[in-house]
């Protein structure tokens, strides 16, 4: 008969030592990364700056190389910017002849007509009012009918010949019967230099008694 082997325990003891070497030999080799693998997470970890929260920052990353433009890309830009040229000149053409026809217009403007009065009683005091009103002097439409009805009866050429003003020679005219000092003296500028013209007498008149009275719609009797 054969002979049967036996395993001693020396045999034993050697075999284990034999599978627990390999064993850790394929845990090795499984546990451990490849060399590339390393560098990638080394890489990886120290790209990734820590904010002061502990929070990884964005990385900006700067170059220094200047920047080049594309010829082709510079033609381009360069094609548009002269298609543009035009079209900005036309604009401003275009603006300049409306400010010009805007100008045009409003030199064409007719000027306004001066305000024409009748040449009647009522026409006069209506333009000595209007006189009055720019000059700063006070009286009313009401004040001054009122007392040329009583001292001319209406009538520009009226003449008083028998008062004491006529005795030393200066006899009162005209629709508010003036001397002709009181005339010269409250004369009012842009009026006739005429004492018995109708608005240049009222007007002198109304400033006269503006002047003694306050206005001419004060006086009720002769002044």
């Amino acid at each position: 008969m054969p002979r049967t082997a036996r395993i001693t325990t020396t045999h034993k003891v050697a075999t284990a030592v034999l599978v627990a070497a390999g064993a850790t030999t394929a845990l090795a080799v499984t546990a451990q990364p490849s060399t590339a693998q390393a560098t990638a997470s080394h890489a990886s970890v120290a790209v990734k700056p820590v904010s002061a929260n502990g929070m990884p920052t964005p990385v900006q990353v700067k170059s220094d190389a200047p920047k080049v433009a594309h010829p082709a890309i510079e033609a381009v830009a360069a094609q548009v910017k002269a298609q543009e040229a035009p079209k900005k000149a036309h604009t401003a053409k275009q603006a300049a002849n409306r400010s010009t026809e805007r100008k045009a217009v409003r030199k064409a403007e007719p000027k306004a007509e001066p305000k024409r009065y009748a040449n009647n009683l009522d026409g006069w005091i209506r333009q000595s009012l209007d006189i009055m009103k720019a000059k700063g002097i006070p009286g009313t439409y009401e004040g001054l009918h009122r007392n040329i009805m009583r001292e001319s009866s209406g009538n520009p050429n009226a003449v008083n010949d028998w008062d004491i003003n006529a005795i030393n020679g200066i006899p009162s005219k005209g629709l508010l019967q003036v001397i002709q000092p009181t005339f010269d003296r409250f004369h009012v500028a842009g009026t006739a230099d005429s004492l018995t013209d109708p608005v240049a007498n009222i007007t002198a008149a109304a400033n006269y008694a503006a002047d003694r009275y306050g206005s001419i719609d004060n006086v009720n009797s002769a002044y």
